[in-house]
């Protein structure tokens, strides 16, 4: 048997009709390169699981029993995966032709850690979250509180999170990658120790992409190839089938980026900052968390 070099894991959790398309234009990319897709299913209550069943009999399907976050979930795969390189893909994207074969050619030749590619929305424009850069105080200040960024938003000084200041076609190197379309190897990946489960959702994408970058490799934002984002679908937004998204889990999702800040924040920056500052900046994570939370329960 010809050893299939890309590994692409696909998390799901209740999002039946996201997924079928995301598979579908997969399976129209079978004779452009060797890989696998694993889907890995979190618990789902729709019937993601029955279609996968019946409708991609040439997909792996892992059942994890209930839904364990977004790092626990892909980390399943861990124990299944043979494959030199690994995509982990977003079930609410759509991928093109070429762009699988663009990617790792790019990844392989330049020897880097990991890599992403264009992310687009619905309506054909970037989605700025496919390139971050790691929150730091001035950062977080700039970016979630004042959102200076979207006033200057091709500033050096104010749009540093998004890389406001560089142009959205041009190959090159950031801190952070985003989940929905994170390409990497599996040595990588096993030195690194994957995703970090301390997270459940959110942030998850960036602490890998710090450890990666910790232990000296490149992260690459390649907009050579591009993808189709429908963002937020998998947290209840825009979806057809809300039936399936408790009022938990809706609190959960719009908290999880808060949380996940604070999470990252104290692992990877505290010591980086006098002890104040730090309190300064937990306290403002704390006062957005709240602000959230009283909107969430005033607009559910």
């Amino acid at each position: 048997m010809i050893k299939k070099q890309l590994a692409i894991v696909v998390l799901n959790y209740n999002t039946r009709d996201l997924l079928d398309g995301c598979l579908t234009s997969l399976k129209a990319l079978v004779n452009e390169l060797l890989f696998e897709v694993i889907v890995v299913d979190n618990g789902s209550t729709d019937d993601s699981v029955e279609m996968v069943k019946e409708k991609y009999r040439w997909v792996k399907l892992l059942e994890t029993g209930g839904n364990l976050g977004f790092a626990r979930g892909n980390n399943a795969a861990r124990k299944v995966i043979k494959n030199d390189y690994i995509l982990f893909l977003n079930s609410d994207t759509l991928v093109g032709r070429g762009v699988l074969v663009k990617c790792l050619k790019y990844l392989k030749d330049n020897n880097l850690g990991a890599l992403t590619c264009k992310l687009l929305l619905e309506d054909g424009s970037l989605d700025p979250d496919c390139r971050r850069s790691f929150i730091t105080p001035w950062i977080g200040l700039s970016h979630l509180f004042l959102k200076l960024d979207r006033i200057f938003p091709r500033s050096k000084l104010f749009a540093k999170y998004w890389y406001g200041y560089l142009s959205q076609d041009l190959i090159h190197e950031v801190n952070a990658i985003q989940g929905a379309f994170f390409l990497t190897s599996k040595t990588v990946l096993d030195e690194v120790g994957w995703f970090d489960e301390d997270y459940f959702l959110d942030g998850e994408d960036i602490d890998l992409s710090w450890k990666i970058k910790s232990h000296g490799y490149k992260i690459v934002y390649y907009p050579e190839a591009s993808i189709t984002h429908l963002k937020g679908a998998t947290k209840g937004k825009n979806r057809k089938d809300k039936k399936y998204i408790s009022f938990q889990d809706k609190l959960k999702y719009r908290l999880s980026g808060v949380n996940s800040m604070e999470i990252f924040y104290r692992k990877r920056l505290w010591n980086n900052y006098p002890t104040y500052l730090n309190y300064l900046v937990i306290f403002g994570i704390k006062f957005l968390k709240l602000i959230r939370t009283v909107k969430i329960l005033i607009f559910k």
